[in-house]
């Protein structure tokens, strides 16, 4: 007998319910408003501008909602820093890392790293970070960084990450019982190499506030690395050209569908130079989609930025039915045709020859590579009276299956 588990549960906060029914509720008179311009432009060939205008309107007051929605879900996956106590090792580096950012005394980071057999001074030098701060970026990176939000991310502990992949695999066939049994071809193997690069940040403190013993320096290095970080990452991720950065997945190649082959990332073209097609707008999404294999399918999400969601929003079935639709919830994304919207403001706007949607499973089609260890420098004498942290970590990426996500060009072909 197969027992069936009790159905998860969400808690939802009064903010999370509030927002999402206004955002679904804004949806809805957007959805008449742009339903009534449609008719008109049957009717008379053209729109009212004031119709014109409050539907544009509608539309930022939806991009201020889900923004309101990311937020409230962002701010509840920040864990607080300190929790349970951890053991006397870490302890000893966390009290050690903290007397260093508040006083500048390195003898006891310098010992601890010694005694730990890891490099007490890298390149540029400084020291690593306590695993809690470490931690709390990489969590803090995975909610504001959309694309490591969906992304295959691997810790390595050199700088280089190799991963041999199958392109091809053994061949095979029938036979009958006493037939010959022809040699297949051996399977065709490749080694995908991702190096990680370094990428820095350089928050500043006063001295002041390094002697408030009050202050959380964890959570305030943190906070104030998170956000440049994630920027950084969002932008190489996307149209990175591998040079001292990782490789975006629009920096690679881009061959038509028909024309499809590893180390290639496939494109449908709309049919109509920098816009979807004015009649059957919605087909060129449609063959977007089933230009994917059913195995990647399952997983799939797509990639672009509000300009392009709000063009999205617009766009109807064959029935008449709306293809975008609100998130439910904070921390769920809109949906397209029921697959869930990743917002990424690096991708392109539409345009004459623009690759401004992607559509794929990018845990198997992207790789994000971190190397183990955050550093950190204390510098008090470039800007006096301010204590500068200049503070490092190393990341990596690439496509690791050209095969697991297409992209949408907005051209003839």
């Amino acid at each position: 007998m197969t027992l069936l588990s009790a159905p998860e549960t969400k808690v939802m906060l009064p903010g999370d319910l509030s927002e999402a029914d206004d955002l679904t509720a804004t949806f809805e008179d957007y959805r008449r408003a742009n339903d009534a311009r449609l008719a008109e432009i049957e009717r008379r060939g053209a729109a009212d501008p004031l119709l014109t205008d409050k539907i544009e309107r509608m539309a930022v007051a939806m991009d201020t909602q889900k923004a309101r929605l990311d937020a409230l879900a962002t701010k509840s996956r920040r864990p607080a820093l300190g929790g349970p106590a951890r053991g006397t090792e870490g302890d000893a580096h966390a009290d050690a890392f903290l007397v260093y950012a508040r006083h500048g005394e390195q003898a006891g980071l310098k010992a601890l790293e010694q005694k730990a057999l890891s490099v007490g001074s890298g390149p540029d030098g400084g020291y690593l970070v306590p695993f809690e701060i470490e931690t709390e970026i990489g969590r803090r990176l995975s909610a504001l960084s959309p694309i490591r939000a969906i992304a295959t991310v691997r810790v390595i502990g050199a700088g280089t990450y190799k991963k041999p992949f199958l392109k091809t695999g053994p061949a095979a066939g029938w036979a009958a019982e006493t037939a010959a049994r022809p040699q297949t071809d051996s399977p065709a193997l490749v080694e995908l190499s991702f190096p990680a690069m370094e990428l820095y940040a350089m928050p500043a403190a006063t001295q002041a506030l390094l002697d408030d013993a009050q202050v959380n320096l964890e959570a305030w290095i943190a906070g104030e690395v998170d956000t440049v970080f994630a920027e950084q990452e969002g932008t190489a991720f996307v149209t990175g050209d591998g040079i001292a950065k990782p490789k975006g997945f629009l920096a690679y190649t881009k061959v038509a569908e028909s024309a499809w082959a590893w180390d290639k990332v496939g494109y449908v073209a709309t049919g109509t130079a920098g816009a979807f097609d004015a009649t059957n707008p919605s087909d060129a999404l449609v063959d977007l989609v089933y230009a994917l294999k059913g195995g990647y399918r399952q997983n799939a999400s797509f990639v672009m930025n509000r300009r392009t969601q709000a063009a999205v929003r617009k766009l109807k079935d064959e029935t008449g039915a709306y293809l975008w639709a609100p998130p439910a919830s904070a921390g769920q994304p809109a949906s397209l045709m029921g697959f869930p919207i990743v917002e990424s403001e690096d991708m392109p706007d539409i345009a004459d020859g623009a690759f401004p949607i992607a559509f794929g499973d990018f845990r198997r089609f992207y790789l994000v590579v971190d190397r183990a260890g955050v550093r950190v420098l204390r510098d008090p004498y470039s800007a006096k009276p301010y204590v500068l942290f200049y503070t490092t970590k190393r990341v990596g990426g690439g496509i690791q299956d050209f095969d697991a996500a297409k992209l949408l060009k907005f051209a003839v072909s």
